[in-house]
């Protein structure tokens, strides 16, 4: 593995790590000529999909395309990368069983889902780049849907605890 600063071939693995459910290898490295230090990920590698755009034009699917828009809505969030990771290899798991193609409209679709429930703030910033909102008045109607999913889900939540007590009683 090549050192990401000096571009030295002389690298070593200092420590090895099983992350995301058992389904990538994290190793941290060390270079041999500058001491630089940093991670590196192996993970097997998913059938190859196509993403068809809103065009129609086609490309094959970025992992690090889609991890960099999601690294941006996440900024100076408490999301942790390896939430992240483990966050887009279970989209690409979903995608890769179903099908070859997939659309850019279901991977966003299937991003904002994974995000309003990891973190409403990235979630919002996603869908605000990713539904491109022409006018503040439909960002706010979107923040108050939010707001009132959430309001819904902490109101069913509290009545499943009144209905637990009323059976213990």
């Amino acid at each position: 593995m090549q050192c990401m600063k000096c571009k030295s071939d002389d690298t070593s693995v200092i420590d090895s790590r099983i992350v995301e459910e058992g389904k990538a290898i994290r190793r941290r490295r060390k270079c041999e000529v500058c001491d630089h230090r940093f991670t590196t990920y192996e993970r097997p590698e998913f059938a190859t999909f196509t993403v068809i755009k809103a065009g129609g034009k086609k490309e094959p699917y970025s992992r690090d395309k889609l991890q960099r828009g999601i690294m941006v809505a996440a900024h100076k969030r408490p999301i942790s990368s390896g939430q992240i990771e483990t966050m887009i290899s279970s989209l690409e798991e979903k995608w890769a069983a179903n099908k070859k193609e997939i659309s850019t409209k279901r991977i966003g679709r299937d991003v904002m889902e994974s995000l309003k429930m990891l973190d409403e703030v990235a979630y919002l910033r996603f869908a605000s780049v990713y539904l491109d909102y022409p006018c503040a008045d439909e960002f706010l109607e979107e923040i108050n849907n939010l707001i009132g999913h959430r309001k819904h889900r902490k109101k069913s939540s509290r009545q499943s605890i009144d209905q637990k007590e009323l059976f213990e009683k």
